[in-house]
């Protein structure tokens, strides 16, 4: 009987042990980025095409590797980093598991190119499914060429788990960004299908920080820097009035590593508290420097988890460190105890009360109502002294005047299973709906009345607008007479260039503009136009960040948050005409209750309800 338990073939191991550190091709790129770094190279140089799936080839001029490293480098767990157990403790390099190009070499053809100073000659090496096939000397300049060609042609099944170009191309810069960030000291190139995305030059953090996030933070970062004897904590914040409501450009550095951590997260947030909206999340790079002893960064295959020995510690080191930071530069609000010069000057303070003005003013009919004893809350009936309280009277009685128009005697209504034939009006008894707050409408149902939420109610007619144009047709689009310029950050590029189809589907129509600009020349008809620029701002923030956690496709993301910037605003004033116009649109929706996010529209009050609360 043959035996059941057999080893694997070297290939389909090192395939096997490829999915964990090859996930897609921005993995390659970390690896081969961080393998630069760590060769001591002062320029690097990234190549994509077609998102990485055709090219992926990274350039330094680092110290390269003689014919025997060349030859080693590709054998799993082959590194130059650990020697024994007590290195583990003590690692201060990028990559150091030895794994990263033999998975490399188990998922794509490679080329190699590689040369040292100190020797004539460099090699040139070919490997394919993790077979040497080709080997030679060659004349090459000092330094590393890494190239990995058709990634995942020998395992179809995972490239056809891979997203579009555009997501994979975020995926890329995303890494290239986080590298880059670590080491301002370095000049990085980015070049993608043959056009330069990224020139990063030698230069200071900040210089890389405004480079790569937008030349808009460049007035806007404070500094941080704190030195105690267990750790260095140094980098930027944003000023509070960078802070987003999506989670934004967020960074965390642990011995020049990029790192996720929720924990010291929540710490910057409590340093912020106060100072930005609860919902808000301010931009910050923040670098941890401590003994590698302090850290474990083995504990997941992409290193950016990490754990510390002494959690809290850290936590309230980088709290600390931003807090102060934020007093330092005046940016947290202060109690200021001197009086101000002005207020001396004023006429209340520098001038004598004289007895006619005190006859005066005890004799008004306002200084007798709040002095009379358990008469406080009393008003005189007759005209009053107070300046323009004429007009409020008037409108609280055009307001009783249209809460006393008569409604239709149908029957009740009921939330969810609305029957808009109860908003029908007979020919001889009209209905007002009223705006309360400039931010809801009361209207009139034939037992009670229902109180509308307008922001949440033109959110859901537009909404199902935008569905309507993804089931039949595009959406007619209005030319802007004068049309809006977008400037972006270099990683948002890609994504608008992703968005951009969908978007001329829903009425946007925008252009590329060169140098890292779009320009919108036309909205969707019918919406109002000046506030566009904004709308597409806000929409990459969510997109980017909220892409991978809500389950709903591209373009569902793109029309819930649409409707939602383009619905009315809380505080705008709406005509009987308008009012009528978004309620029987509402109502004609499939689903009038609730926006496609789930928020009830409408809140309704029957006739019962309203006996019981008058205890009838």
């Amino acid at each position: 009987m043959a035996d059941t338990i057999q080893l694997l073939p070297d290939h389909i191991a090192n395939q096997i042990a490829a999915g964990e550190v090859i996930q897609r091709p921005a993995s390659a790129v970390k690896e081969l980025l961080e393998n630069a770094v760590d060769a001591g190279a002062t320029e690097i140089r990234l190549i994509i095409n077609d998102a990485g799936k055709a090219l992926i080839q990274v350039i330094d001029n680092g110290k390269g590797m003689n014919e025997t490293d060349a030859r080693m480098c590709f054998e799993r767990h082959a590194t130059s980093k650990i020697a024994k157990i007590e290195d583990l403790f003590q690692i201060r390099t990028m990559g150091f598991r030895g794994e990263a190009l033999a998975s490399i070499a188990a998922v794509a053809q490679v080329e190699l190119k590689t040369k040292r100073a100190e020797d004539e000659l460099g090699t040139y090496i070919e490997v394919e499914n993790s077979t040497v096939i080709k080997q030679e000397p060659a004349a090459l300049g000092n330094g590393t060429s890494i190239a990995m060609k058709n990634l995942f042609f020998n395992v179809p099944a995972r490239r056809n788990f891979l997203k579009s170009n555009a997501a994979e191309m975020r995926h890329i810069i995303d890494e290239f960004i986080r590298v880059s960030m670590s080491f301002p000291e370095i000049q990085f190139t980015l070049t993608s299908n043959g056009q330069q995305v990224f020139y990063l030059e030698k230069g200071t953090l900040k210089q890389r920080i405004v480079q790569l996030l937008g030349t808009n933070y460049n007035s806007k970062l404070v500094s941080v820097q704190e030195h105690t004897d267990y750790l260095n904590i140094y980098g930027f914040v944003g000023k509070p009035e960078t802070a987003k409501k999506t989670r934004g450009d967020q960074y965390f550095f642990v011995n020049n590593r990029f790192i996720r951590s929720g924990y010291l997260h929540h710490a910057v947030m409590q340093a912020f508290q106060d100072l930005i909206p609860s919902d808000g999340f301010p931009l910050y790079v923040l670098f941890i420097d401590l003994d590698p002893a302090q850290v474990d960064i083995n504990v997941h295959p992409t290193k950016q988890e990490i754990k510390f020995e002494d959690e809290k510690i850290v936590y309230a080191f980088v709290q600390a460190a931003v807090k102060h930071a934020l007093a330092q530069f005046s940016v947290a609000p202060s109690l200021e105890f001197d009086l101000d010069p002005t207020i001396q000057q004023l006429d209340a303070v520098n001038k004598p009360f004289t007895e006619n003005e005190q006859s005066a003013a005890t004799n008004s009919s306002l200084f007798q109502s709040f002095t009379q004893r358990f008469q406080a809350h009393v008003v005189n009936p007759g005209k009053s002294n107070m300046p323009g309280f004429e007009k409020k009277e008037e409108r609280f009685e055009s307001l009783m005047d249209q809460l006393r128009k008569p409604v239709a005697d149908e029957s009740s209504v009921t939330i969810g299973q609305f029957d808009h034939a109860s908003f029908q009006p007979k020919a001889s008894t009209p209905i007002a709906h009223l705006q309360l707050h400039q931010r809801y409408i009361i209207a009139s149902t034939a037992s009670g009345f229902i109180l509308i939420h307008q922001g949440l109610a033109h959110e859901r007619v537009l909404y199902e607008k935008f569905a309507a144009a993804n089931q039949q047709s595009r959406l007619p689009s209005q030319r802007s007479l004068f049309p809006v310029s977008i400037d972006l950050a270099p990683a948002d590029v890609a994504l608008m260039t992703e968005l951009t189809e969908p978007l001329q589907e829903l009425g946007y129509l925008i252009e590329p503009f060169g140098n890292n600009s779009f320009v919108i020349q036309g909205t969707p008809a019918d919406l109002e136009q000046g506030n566009e620029k904004h709308i597409i701002e806000q929409l990459l923030e969510q997109y980017k960040h909220f892409a991978n956690e809500l389950k709903v496709s591209k373009r569902e993301q793109i029309m819930r948050h649409l409707s939602r910037q383009h619905a009315i605003r809380a505080g705008k004033s709406l005509s009987q005409k308008e009012m009528q116009q978004l309620v029987d649109d509402l109502f004609n929706c499939s689903q009038p209750g609730t926006t496609a996010s789930g928020q009830p529209t409408f809140i309704e009050y029957n006739g019962s309800y309203l006996e019981k609360m008058f205890g009838q």
